[in-house]
């Protein structure tokens, strides 16, 4: 059953909640420091199978009818299932917030409650937010609040810059990735950000979003901002070009992979840094 669950919070895209809580550790001006490790256990498997495992209950009809289910992309799950999912949640999450209620400060932890919360209503009744246009993509800015909460975790200023940038651009990314499920959520009758303006709608509503990241990610860092503005350019400009759910299909794994390349480009800085003695 753990080999089970570990499927169902899809490892290949827990670098959405552990890359952001790193790049908040580098941001706050620290390389590393011990007291991150809480966090980063618990942004692993613990809170993407409350992400995806939650996702995974209340998405049971339209996933069965999604072939692009059953696999990395994400778990078809049975009835039987559901229980060990919910128990699952429970026993990985709740010692986690417990114990970060005793030792971060209180603003910090309103922003862990809120990344929590947001994820969990994202799927769930009564707010299911997936299901309500524009509050789908709104509710996917929560992939950013780590930036906000690890320096506040640590009495440092978050970022404002590089945390509201990415929450712009999760609101892009969230919309551009249902474009591909539009026919699916459209049959079932879930009324997405992508279902409501159609495929060229979309791609106006995440060319914008996209466009305003890149000038709050060029405040923070340049080579960032570039590699957002081209890959975030060609994904926009391919839905314009041929504006079908295929197209999101096939992009779909550029998609994923956008924020390993843009945070490899972080990281090679860094260390670069490191070794010519430039960091503080």
């Amino acid at each position: 059953m753990l080999k089970r669950l570990v499927e169902i919070s899809r490892p290949v895209l827990w670098v959405n909640t552990i890359g952001t809580t790193v790049i908040a550790m580098w941001l706050g001006g620290d390389i590393w420091r011990w007291d991150i490790i809480p966090f980063l256990i618990w942004v692993t498997f613990p809170f993407n199978l409350l992400i995806y495992g939650i996702n995974d209950i209340f998405d049971q009809e339209t996933d069965n009818i999604n072939a692009r289910k059953g696999g990395m992309e994400g778990a078809k799950i049975s009835p039987s299932e559901v229980k060990p999912i919910f128990i699952g949640v429970a026993l990985t999450n709740i010692p986690f917030l417990i114990y970060f209620a005793f030792t971060v400060p209180i603003a910090a932890m309103g922003w862990i409650l809120a990344y929590s919360l947001f994820f969990y209503f994202y799927s769930s009744p009564p707010f299911r937010f997936k299901a309500r246009p524009v509050w789908d993509s709104v509710s996917n800015t929560d992939y950013a609040f780590p930036l906000v909460f690890i320096p506040l975790a640590f009495g440092n200023e978050p970022l404002w810059f590089a945390a509201i940038g990415l929450m712009v651009w999760s609101m892009a990314k969230h919309t551009f990735d249902a474009v591909q499920d539009i026919p699916q959520d459209s049959y079932v009758g879930i009324k997405t950000t992508a279902v409501w303006l159609g495929t060229k709608g979309s791609a106006y509503w995440v060319g914008f979003w996209w466009l305003i990241s890149t000038g709050l990610f060029a405040m923070v860092n340049i080579p960032v901002a570039i590699v957002n503005f081209v890959i975030a350019g060609y994904l926009t400009y391919a839905i314009f070009k041929n504006p079908v759910p295929e197209t999101g299909r096939k992009l779909y794994r550029l998609s994923i992979a956008f924020p390993y390349i843009a945070g490899a480009v972080a990281g090679v800085q860094l260390v670069s840094a490191m070794v010519l003695g430039l960091y503080p």
